[in-house]
């Protein structure tokens, strides 16, 4: 289990067998060193804090009462700085998430090698200081790591760096509230198609910006300007963000009376020096985006749809991009859900017209159609059904079928990551394949939590026509947070 600068050791690259045993012993040690609240039986108490996925969202102010520090390194959730002021106090705490990963590409990457095995590894250490109801300080720092990885991309490892380092201060202002975050943060919108925290990949995505919120009645006003973290892994603590990457905007949120909340947002999305296929240059877009979203007895959906205009160079841009989920929860023991998936955006429409209608899918979930990395959102068309059960107490089972063709036969085939299945673009035929999914999640405790993840993609005409052949994806998964 690598770590810190100074915990990593590997000595050359192992083989999948030694990396899936690692994953799996890390996760048997884990259940054991944190038993804490196990889902299958025991309760933890009402008032105790609950571990969230935004760690700084959680207040830790509740063990004050010295009768709720009843677990291991409780001391260290909660410091106060004095007897008498309960709400100042420094809580430290820790996400560690080891994954194993065996890929076999839909093309051969840069080494040749279509198949590769290796072992993802993430430690997140945070100190949340709070001054008072007001004030905040959220440090977090992050040493993200691939062993044994044939090719690296940028979102597979991250030396010792900071991960969030921002202050918050937040009061009610007539009959709302306000909250304000300055420095390097995260942010992410709703299902996260498009603004995400990029949980998925090894290294996620930050944000160095000012986020202005305020929340009155029914009502969510948001306001933010960022400068997106670029991340480096040759020396520690040289991630960097500049003037040549912005992104910000303006967003309303709404709940409704009758089920749901309506949503929608103006951004600019401004780059320098980007590449498509058809253009390349400064970018610069204009992004409109309305979402709906709810549930009403069984039933519940999403839908969400963004265009976008600007310039990219001396091309005009014009795309767009639809998303939408629908689902019914049964009524019976394993809980049942039927969804149906239907996603669509644009792709280039011709070579060489002066106009780029490729859609920019800004900063997608790595995890939103699988884990596998092959579909991403741009020239796409995805149906997918699925089933999700739950057979026991901390388990959930899910089953689903991808189809997916492109919108434009003139544009190519777009992977997760962005990058173009080399020869795709101009083939006749729009069907892409197909793919198979399965994953099992179990929640063991409050701290701990495994998963399972197959993917099998089969892939079209348009995919083999250009060389690619069948794609297989098998990650195991474990995440421990204190």
């Amino acid at each position: 289990m690598a770590g810190l600068e100074s915990l990593l050791t590997w000595p050359g690259r192992p083989g999948r067998q030694w990396n899936l045993a690692c994953c799996a012993a890390f996760g048997l040690a884990a259940s054991f060193w944190f038993p804490g609240d196990v889902v299958a039986g025991q309760t933890t108490p009402p008032s105790r804090p609950v571990i969230l996925a935004n760690r700084w969202q959680e207040d830790w102010s509740a063990l004050a009462d010295p009768t709720l520090r009843v677990r291991p390194l409780d001391r260290l959730k909660y410091l106060p700085f004095a007897a008498n002021s309960p709400s100042w106090y420094v809580s430290f705490g820790g996400n560690l998430r080891e994954r194993f990963e065996s890929s076999e590409s839909l093309t051969p990457v840069a080494t040749g090698s279509r198949s590769d095995g290796y072992l993802l590894d993430r430690l997140q250490l945070h100190a949340d200081t709070r001054v008072g109801q007001h004030w905040q300080l959220f440090v977090q720092l992050e040493d993200a790591r691939t062993l044994g990885k044939a090719t690296l991309t940028p979102v597979d490892s991250n030396r010792l760096d900071l991960r969030q380092g921002f202050v918050a201060y937040r009061r009610e202002l007539g009959d709302g509230e306000l909250k304000v975050r300055a420095g390097r943060q995260e942010m992410s919108f709703d299902l996260q198609r498009f603004i995400s925290s990029r949980n998925g990949p090894n290294v996620r995505q930050a944000f160095d910006a000012l986020w202005i919120n305020y929340e009155i009645a029914a009502w969510r006003l948001i306001g933010f300007w960022s400068h997106p973290v670029q991340y480096r892994s040759a020396e520690v603590f040289d991630d960097v963000s500049d003037r040549r990457f912005q992104y910000g905007g303006v967003r309303i949120d709404r709940q409704l009376r009758s089920a749901g909340e309506l949503s929608g947002y103006y951004s600019r999305w401004m780059r320098n020096d980007v590449h498509y296929l058809d253009a390349s240059g400064n970018e610069s877009r204009r992004i409109y985006d309305l979402r709906y979203a709810g549930k009403t007895m069984r039933w519940d959906w999403d839908v969400e749809g963004m265009t976008q205009r600007g310039t990219l160079g001396t091309a005009s841009v014009r795309a767009w991009a639809l998303g939408s989920q629908v689902g019914y929860t049964a009524d019976n023991a394993w809980a049942a859900r039927w969804a149906l998936q239907f996603d669509a955006a644009s792709g280039d429409r011709r070579a060489g017209d002066g106009r780029l209608n490729t859609f920019n899918p800004l900063f997608p979930n790595g995890a939103y159609f699988t884990l596998g990395g092959y579909t991403g959102y741009s020239n796409l068309v995805h149906l997918k059904p699925s089933l999700t059960l739950h057979p026991a107490p901390g388990w959930s089972l899910m089953l689903g079928w991808g189809l997916q063709w492109r919108q434009t036969t003139s544009d190519g085939v777009y992977l997760q990551s962005g990058r173009v299945v080399p020869g795709t673009a101009g083939l006749r035929d729009r069907w892409t394949g197909m793919y198979g999914q399965g994953r099992i999640d179990r929640v063991v405790s409050r701290y701990l939590a495994l998963a399972v993840e197959v993917v099998h993609f089969d892939p079209g005409s348009a995919v083999r026509e250009a060389g690619g052949r069948d794609g297989n994806y098998l990650g195991v998964e474990a995440r421990l947070a204190w």
